[in-house]
């Protein structure tokens, strides 16, 4: 087996003990690596290993840091995020060199997950726009039941920030995504005049 493979295996058993589970049993994080891969082979069609690794990283055992750990409001929720982005970076990394990567590509995936250089690095802004269409695709109804008190113009904003962070392909592949009409309509607000 060769160090991508063996890589990929640690990066799945460390998603495996996620509480959070699909109606079928399996971990959700697996779910989700799964659906980011995917993306990320669509985006990128000649995608390396690396890449890949990397994208089956983005929530890598995100569980273990719950949001209600952090303060409530924008900012407790943006210094949990930032600090998911390292510890997330940071294990992809160790895992990455415990199955026998080399240190710069074990770096170079710890800077995708990272999130550093989003717009001017390919590989992070790989991984976002997969992040951004998993959302839409998947998460996105499931958002605002969770949070059917925020005013329209609150997913509105969520939306054009999301927006916001994707390559033209990847907005080019949101637009073709089969919305439920009332997602629809928020996106198209969002991505309307500001």
């Amino acid at each position: 087996m060769d160090a991508y493979s063996r890589a990929r295996e640690l990066i799945d058993t460390a998603h495996a003990p996620d509480p959070t589970r699909t109606p079928d049993g399996r971990a959700a994080e697996l779910i989700y690596a799964d659906r980011m891969e995917a993306w990320v082979a669509r985006l990128v069609p000649d995608a390396p290993p690396l890449l890949r690794l990397a994208a089956r990283s983005q929530h890598l055992e995100r569980w273990s840091v719950p949001r209600a750990s952090f303060p409530a409001g924008r900012p407790g929720y943006l210094t949990w995020r930032r600090s998911l982005y390292t510890k997330q970076a940071e294990r992809a990394r160790a895992l990455l060199l415990a199955a026998g990567v080399t240190v710069a590509e074990a770096a170079e995936v710890a800077t995708w997950v990272s999130k550093t250089g989003l717009k001017t690095n390919a590989g992070t802004q790989a991984l976002e726009d997969a992040a951004c269409l998993v959302f839409l695709e998947n998460e996105i109804s499931a958002f605002a039941a969770q949070h059917a008190e925020y005013p329209r113009e609150k997913f509105v904003d969520i939306l054009r920030k999301t927006w916001w962070k994707m390559s033209p392909a990847a907005q080019s592949a949101a637009l073709a995504l089969e919305l439920p009409p009332g997602i629809a309509a928020l996106v198209q607000d969002a991505i309307g005049p500001a």
